[in-house]
């Protein structure tokens, strides 16, 4: 199955709806190969999360804020968001992995990216 943002956000938008309605079932829930976990909403600042068999990786979120980052000589405010892949390494290689974070990050940094 291969699907396109724009598949992706729909869907997304459709489960999360089910969830905050408490309305989301075992069948939505079941044949994903990659999860993502967000504790920054409840105050998770940091966190290792543990994949879920028979799931090939895990990312988890944490909260952002503002930090204050040393570059080219001085102190700038970033917007820091901790991010925690967790992944098995029996089905996937950790340079592929860590490849994928990037491509995570650089689109975080820049959305127009994604579109692409």
């Amino acid at each position: 199955d291969k699907k396109n943002i724009t598949q992706l956000s729909v869907d997304l938008t459709e489960i999360s709806v089910k969830a905050r309605n408490k309305k989301i079932g075992i069948e939505d829930m079941q044949g994903g190969t990659f999860t993502i976990s967000n504790l920054g909403g409840i105050g998770g600042t940091y966190f290792t999360p543990i994949v879920n068999a028979p799931e090939v990786a895990i990312l988890g979120v944490s909260r952002s804020s503002w930090e204050p980052v040393y570059k080219d000589g001085a102190f700038e405010p970033r917007f820091i968001m901790p991010l925690s892949l967790s992944y098995d390494h029996r089905i996937i290689d950790g340079a592929d992995a860590i490849r994928f974070l990037r491509y995570v990050v650089e689109s975080l940094e820049n959305p127009f990216l994604m579109s692409l």
